[in-house]
């Protein structure tokens, strides 16, 4: 049956999008994973990935035309199948909809939404402005608040993160283009809910909003902002019940915590202004909070003949262990529940096998410590493993594919997911053509990437198209592991740490350094001995770094 694919919102704040290029035409067979159109929003130009296989049977938006969120884009199906009903059943549905889009600039969101809120917002008092749930990524239809970092009656400038927003790839921080005071909370910290639903409304202190929020569906019990008059009367009671863990630093500063260590904080009376922390930019996380000591807690009372007395009661009787039942439930974040989805599904849809070798290190020990004596210079063995396979896949494409149910895809050209670890689970993102870039270049790429992968700065798109995964533990003592395929890519290779250990050459047996490489591959696209070969080449480039200059 042919499915309908409308313009999508790229952007929170996309109201509209330009097809600045169709890559597909009428007729053209269409891939899932295949770009489909490059679409300009009001912040860049991004190429949008069809999430459907078949034909394209129709474009609804010529390229250079621009159209309001979820207009008709194309339809994809059946080569030759009819769509005529289709055609008119969004002709007639998409006439109304123009009209309530124009009611006012403010309602500009998506047709569904408009709908909904067009007779309250028709009439929103001066400087009011509705915010809804943004879709944050091109695969994300609902949304988890974190953490809200602004409350009810407090201003709100441009460019003042409002919350930060757990998404199907990442927690992102979500800013507010608007300024004036935060009037409601419509999805409570923790509660999810479905993009384009109410999140808050922002405008002059003291406006009345009554009525506003009936129109939009809310998660939790909302927040309504209290009239100015009984401001002066409510805020100190708020103040008395607000977490210790939302209190500014001394020095004015909001203090960067995750919501998990800010809840275990809060749980302890734990005080964050006394905690260091050791994430990302001095971010507070769960290990700081359980291991911090205060240092305040040693003041004890003037010492008596108590300790004696316990001392001799317990010599008195026999030891037993004695403790209580402890447990801890921690919600799963939308990352997570994304995490388990799609690992269950590659394991349980791909038939994983493993290739294990290992990769004499002693020449590339040298060629990295010569490398990075060039100043300005810093390769990594991680990134020298990337080099490596950058190039071995383009010597055996077979491992650079995907498996599709009538065919195998090769991808000719080679991008490299990196995972990078992150508080919250795990991301991937994507060096794009890896095998044209330099050992520098890869070197660069991956510390930027992998620091705004943790400081939740990467965009979506930085975690979209790769061919091939390498997932590196090394860097933990860990020396040998299986990692589960990152789907629609073929394969995965774990990189262990380097060990030192007695090795035999030339019939000698002498100190040496070895890592262990470890291939899972999917035996629907990738036999065995593809696989052996993969990683016999892949053990050249290691072992001989110079060929990868060459």
């Amino acid at each position: 049956m042919a499915t309908i694919i409308t313009m999508p919102r790229l952007s929170d704040t996309m109201t509209e999008g330009t097809v600045a290029t169709w890559l597909k035409k009428v007729g053209d067979k269409v891939s899932e994973g295949d770009i489909l159109a490059e679409i300009e929003t009001d912040k860049a130009t991004m190429e949008f990935e069809s999430f459907n296989e078949g034909t394209l049977l129709h474009i609804g938006i010529p390229a250079g035309e621009t159209a309001p969120v979820d207009s008709l884009l194309a339809i994809i199906g059946k080569e030759g199948e009819d769509i005529s009903a289709l055609l008119a059943g969004k002709s007639a549905d998409a006439a109304p909809a123009k009209e309530e889009i124009k009611v006012t600039e403010e309602t500009a969101t998506t047709p569904e939404v408009t709908k909904a809120a067009a007779p309250a917002t028709a009439s929103l008092p001066k400087g009011v402005v509705v915010i809804t749930m943004p879709r944050l990524s091109d695969t994300m239809t609902e949304g988890t608040v974190a953490t809200w970092l602004k409350k009810v009656g407090d201003a709100v400038a441009e460019g003042d993160i409002l919350a930060e927003i757990e998404t199907d790839k990442a927690t992102m921080e979500f800013e507010s283009f608007n300024e004036g005071t935060l009037l409601y909370v419509g999805i409570q910290e923790g509660n999810t809910a479905p993009v384009d639903s109410l999140l808050a409304i922002i405008g002059p202190a003291g406006t009345d909003i009554s009525g506003i929020a009936e129109n939009y569906k809310t998660g939790g019990a909302p927040q309504v902002a209290p009239a100015v008059a009984e401001e002066k009367e409510v805020a100190p009671t708020e103040k008395a019940t607000e977490p210790i863990v939302q209190e500014p630093s001394t020095d004015g500063q909001r203090i960067l915590a995750s919501p998990l260590a800010k809840k275990i904080a809060s749980d302890k009376g734990i005080q964050l202004t006394q905690v260091k922390g050791s994430g990302e930019n001095g971010r507070i996380v769960k290990s700081d909070i359980e291991n911090f000591t205060p240092q305040t807690a040693a003041t004890p009372a003037p010492t008596t003949s108590a300790p004696a007395k316990t001392e001799t009661v317990a010599a008195a009787k026999p030891f037993v262990p004695a403790g209580e039942v402890f447990t801890e439930e921690i919600k799963n974040s939308q990352m997570r529940k994304i995490i388990a989805k799609r690992l269950a599904e590659s394991l349980f849809t791909a038939p994983h096998y493993n290739l294990v070798i290992e990769v004499t290190m002693d020449e590339a020990m040298k060629s990295r410590a010569i490398i990075n004596s060039v100043p300005d210079t810093k390769v990594s063995f991680n990134d020298m493993v990337i080099k490596a396979c950058a190039m071995a896949l383009k010597k055996h494409p077979k491992i650079n594919s995907q498996w599709r149910e009538d065919s195998i895809l090769i991808n000719h050209h080679v991008n490299i997911g990196v995972a990078v670890a992150v508080e919250d689970g795990l991301v991937v993102p994507v060096l794009r053509f890896t095998d044209a870039m330099s050992l520098s270049q890869i070197g660069g790429s991956v510390r930027d990437l992998a620091g705004r992968a943790k400081n939740k700065k990467l965009l979506p798109t930085e975690m979209e198209g790769s061919t091939f995964t390498v997932s590196n533990l090394g860097m933990f003592g860990i020396t040998e592991f299986n990692s589960i395929i990152n789907q629609p890519n073929s394969a995965i290779l774990s990189v262990g740490a380097i060990v030192e250990k007695p090795v035999v050459k030339n019939g000698q047996i002498v100190v040496g350094n070895t890592m262990m490489l470890s291939l899972a591959c999917d035996h629907r696209t990738i036999d065995g001995a593809t696989g052996a070969q993969f990683l016999q080449t892949l053990k050249q480039f290691i072992e001989n770094p110079v060929t990868m200059l060459a």
